[in-house]
């Protein structure tokens, strides 16, 4: 029986992948690079860090250290973060946590974002009362497709990792659980663009698909 879910954040709970793209792309144009839609794809799942580390791999002309250039990027997402209006938790998944919570079933959170970004969205939307852990990206030196955020998820979970599931929308967040040795539900939704959910256990295209009852069945 399922006792745990862990949930990934961008584009499982809410989509504030506009605002990532806008600020990546005012700081591509700030840093005179092109990243073609392809290699921007490729970075979904991936931490700042990463993701810069990764773009000073392939641009030499990048002299920024990761650092500043991490500063200036959040700063540019914080301060579109503030003044977007049209922001909202994906169709379906507040009653779906609202379920799993009121059942009884624990619900961690495991997301490539950073600590900063993660508690924007927490508090706009008012879910802290409902996760009992929140593990951030930031914290593991590589990011999603490695296994390690979510191994460590897992055990934060109130039972052994046979008995968690992991719910996530991205190529990279699907491997990494595949990896950690967790169920794997993949949410095919309308943002997940260019993502490869196949090596998850089940794909669902809208959260009206599950249900506390549903989830606790799931043989891992």
């Amino acid at each position: 029986m399922i006792k745990t879910v862990i949930f990934d954040m961008d584009g499982v709970i809410v989509d504030t992948e506009p605002v990532h793209r806008y600020a990546y792309y005012k700081q591509f144009s700030e840093l005179n690079i092109e990243v073609s839609e392809e290699m921007y794809t490729s970075f979904t799942g991936f931490s700042t860090r990463n993701t810069f580390q990764a773009l000073k791999g392939s641009f030499p002309s990048i002299e920024h250290e990761v650092e500043d250039l991490i500063k200036r990027k959040r700063n540019l997402f914080n301060d579109a973060f503030d003044t977007k209006e049209d922001l909202y938790l994906l169709e379906g998944v507040e009653d779906l946590i609202k379920d799993l919570y009121n059942s009884g079933i624990q619900l961690i959170l495991a997301s490539s974002a950073s600590k900063v970004t993660i508690e924007r969205v927490f508090t706009r939307f008012n879910l802290h009362q409902y996760f009992s852990h929140i593990v951030s990206g930031e914290d593991f030196p590589q990011s999603k497709p490695n296994p390690a955020i979510f191994i460590h998820a897992a055990s934060l979970s109130i039972a052994p990792k046979d008995e968690c599931i992991i719910i996530e929308d991205s190529t990279n967040g699907v491997k990494a659980a595949k990896a950690a040795g967790i169920y794997c539900v993949g949410y095919n939704s309308d943002h997940s663009y260019m993502q490869d959910l196949s090596l998850a256990d089940l794909i669902i295209n809208n959260f009206s698909e599950l249900n506390a009852e549903k989830i606790s069945q799931l043989k891992a």
